[in-house]
Formats: structure tokens, sequence, C-alpha cells
């Protein structure tokens, strides 16, 4: 009977660990720090609103927006420009864009994102007062800072067009 040959085995290597992601942070508009540009000051670890090259805006505990109440919001007067430096990896934009209910604005306003090179992430219809607010879903990846731009539909402009980016919020890793 011959002899079975026994084969050496060889070391294994012990299963690498691999690292969990870190979990996702939201990060409210209505909450961001405002921060002035300056070459020499040290970015707050989470996205802030750039006081310097920014129009008008009120953060909000509560806006309402064709009769719905939203927790959190943004509201600017149109036409508007609203920076805000991300300040670290952020995955997403989502809110949901209309004019406030404090609002009476004849031609409506039109609702963009734009990135840090002025390209156009996201755009709305024109949308008047009364109107539903309408979702938006911006993905960030590659953004260093984003510009929400709320400008008059069809060129009306009105005293009382006060436009809202309600549970606006960033999602960040």
């Amino acid at each position: 009977m011959p002899t079975p040959t026994v084969t050496p085995s060889l070391p294994t290597a012990p299963p690498t660990a691999v690292p969990t992601p870190p979990a996702p942070t939201d990060f409210w508009a209505d909450d961001l720090p405002v921060v002035r540009s300056s070459q020499n000051r040290v970015p707050p670890p989470r996205p802030s609103i750039r006081e310097n090259g920014s129009d008008w805006f009120w953060q909000r505990e509560s806006v309402s927006v064709a009769g719905t109440e939203h927790r959190h919001g943004i509201s600017v007067h149109a036409p508007a420009t609203t920076v805000i430096d991300l300040n670290r990896s952020c995955t997403s934009f989502d809110a949901v864009a209309g004019m406030d209910d404090l609002a009476f604005a004849v031609g409506g306003v039109v609702f963009s994102v734009r990135g840090g090179d002025g390209r156009t992430l996201w755009s709305s219809r024109p949308l008047r007062s009364g109107d539903p607010a309408v979702p938006v879903h911006v993905p960030l990846t590659g953004q260093t800072s984003i510009r929400l731009v709320v400008v008059p539909a069809n060129g009306v402009w009105s005293a009382l067009n006060v436009a809202d980016w309600a549970e606006a919020r960033f999602r960040c890793v």
C-alpha cells in the first residue's frame, strides 16, 4: 500500500479588518455658523455660510410654504446668493424650495444650486406664491463650496419675494 504524501500547509495571513466608514452627519442650514472670509482663518470643521459674497438671508427655526410648516429653513429676498463653504467631504444637499407664505411675488422666483465653479447643479421651474415646495437633491462629491441662488422669474421683481430653502441640510462624512 502506498504511503500518502502530506503537503505542508502554508501559513495564512489573518483576515484584514476593513475599516468602517464614518457615519454621515447632517448639518441643517439654519444652524450653520456664519463666517467672514479671511486668508488666515481656520475654517470650522463643518459647513458654514460665507458672509462675504452672500446677500441678505434669515436662518429660521420654522418656515411655511403653501401652508406647510417646515422646522428648518433659510429665507432670502430674491435676487439672492448664499455661499456655503463645505469645509469637509459632503455627499449631498437636500431641501424643499418654495415661496414663503409671507411673500407676495407676482412673477415668482427660480431657485438654483451652483457649484464653486459656477456650474448649475440643480434648478427649479418658476415658483409663485402658493405653489407647493419642490424637492431639491444635489450630489456634492468633489465640491468645496456651493451657491444657493434665487432670482426673480421672467425678470419680474417684487419687493415681497421672500423665498425659502426649507428642510435644507448638508450630509457630510
